[in-house]
């Protein structure tokens, strides 16, 4: 995890990337956390390891723990379908 020194959000506060709920104020909180993911360098390799470890809560990669769903769910079955 040596890409998480570049990261933007290092100098963040982290409950930003972890709102409680999905709907009236976390929504902001989501797309302010999403702003920062965007100009970060490091936004792939967040997803990439988001992915990979299966991280089901919080703003990983400029992705939304629902919009990671799909990802993580394509994920399990790639991991299956080699075993």
């Amino acid at each position: 995890m040596e890409w998480l020194d570049r990261a933007a959000c290092v100098e963040e506060d982290p409950d930003l990337f972890f709102p409680v709920g999905t709907t009236g104020p976390a929504v902001d909180d989501v797309e302010a956390a999403k702003e920062v993911c965007r100009r970060c360098p490091v936004i792939m390799d967040c997803l990439r390891w988001a992915v990979a470890t299966g991280q089901t809560t919080g703003v990983w990669g400029g992705t939304s723990e629902n919009e990671r769903a799909g990802l993580l769910r394509a994920e399990r079955r790639r991991a299956r379908a080699m075993h």
